[in-house]
């Protein structure tokens, strides 16, 4: 049974907001503190908009393919998954979306895919270099591959690469994604930073048997691979999966491991994910005032998002995407945040503040 530490939380918190330092006791004692949370979201709301302003960007997500060759344990779209109908976009389906996407005003288009190999370098390298014409940044998330394959894409256009590490317990790690490698993902992580990408990871809070030691393990390796964006999200159990019959995430719980990377780690991008809205309706709101600065709108093709089905709850209806950018345009307006017009760069607010 995990026990709260003996560390005044107060103390510990002032440190983190003014240093950005914490080890591994400090950080455990704010993970096992609930008496902390209000206070920890507060201050994490405040070092963003201290290090990263009141903007906030959006990432015009294109799910382009669920075909996997991983059967990680707790995703909708894995290879033993034989409910799931699976589909692929192609080359010029996806161009079109990202073309459509910065006719709506977005200025980062995100692809995502599962590991399918049908999308080879020359495949990938044809959609950047197109996808780049239209002067936004391209970030993607499409898994394990080669230093090799990682550099084609980066001289094709590819500005950022999103790889999440899931958990940095590597027993756990590699009980829910069997034939995988954690040593593996690290590397693959040190490639994509040695490639010159901005580099996104995260985590999902709730696995089974995960515990707030190997949580407060997860920011502080956030910390030292020097992460540009983290994704958080709580674990939903999907019920065509081995884990269906799992408790799942805490909400608060992983809005406060947000808050603490944001604290710890001060001006590098945070969503307010999906996952977090399919288990609190006001969850995207609630994680913008407590870290997070981005948005990462999904405007996939109607049938083609809902078949993109990593865990209950994912898909909010996009298919209007004008439409939808006015009615979060409003949300943000009431909380004091606006859509930034820039593409959000790790450190571009505090180079633009050095500026002026």
């Amino acid at each position: 049974m995990q026990k709260e530490n003996t560390h005044n939380w107060r103390d510990l918190l002032a440190k983190a907001e003014e240093t950005g330092e914490l080890n591994h006791s400090e950080l455990l004692s704010l993970l096992l503190c609930d008496a902390a949370n209000k206070e920890i979201f507060a201050v994490a709301d405040r070092v963003r908009e201290k290090y990263v302003g009141n903007e906030v960007h959006l990432r015009a997500l294109i799910e382009f393919s669920n075909y996997c060759k991983n059967n990680c344990l707790y995703c909708g779209i894995r290879r033993g998954n034989l409910h799931a109908k699976r589909y692929r976009l192609s080359p010029e389906q996806i161009i079109a979306l990202a073309q459509k996407a910065k006719e709506c005003g977005y200025q980062t288009i995100v692809l995502q895919s599962g590991e399918d190999a049908y999308y080879d370098i020359a495949k990938m390298q044809i959609i950047i270099k197109e996808i780049k014409k239209f002067s936004v940044a391209v970030t993607l998330s499409i898994g394990e591959k080669t230093a090799e394959e990682y550099q084609a894409y980066k001289e094709a256009g590819a500005d950022r690469f999103l790889l999440r590490i899931e958990t940095t317990d590597k027993e756990l790690y590699h009980r829910l994604d069997p034939n995988m490698s954690w040593e593996q993902r690290r590397k693959c992580l040190t490639y994509l930073k040695d490639a010159g990408y901005e580099v996104g990871t995260g985590s999902l809070i709730g696995l089974p048997k995960q515990t707030r030691e190997s949580l407060a393990d997860d920011i502080l390796f956030f910390k030292e691979i020097g992460a540009d964006m983290i994704g958080i999200g709580p674990f939903i159990p999907h019920p065509d999966t081995p884990l269906a019959k799992e408790a799942g995430g805490s909400f608060e719980l992983a809005l406060k491991v947000m808050a603490l990377t944001r604290i710890l780690l001060k001006d590098i991008n945070i969503p307010a994910t999906t996952a977090m809205e399919a288990l609190d309706p006001n969850g995207k709101i609630l994680a913008l005032q407590s870290g997070a600065n981005v948005i990462m709108p999904n405007l996939t093709d109607g049938e083609y998002g809902k078949l993109y089905d990593l865990y209950p709850g994912k898909h909010s209806d996009t298919s209007a995407p004008e439409k939808y950018r006015q009615e979060l345009q409003k949300q943000l307006q009431k909380i004091g945040r606006s859509i930034a017009s820039g593409q959000g760069f790790h450190g571009e607010f505090r180079k633009n503040l050095q500026k002026t």
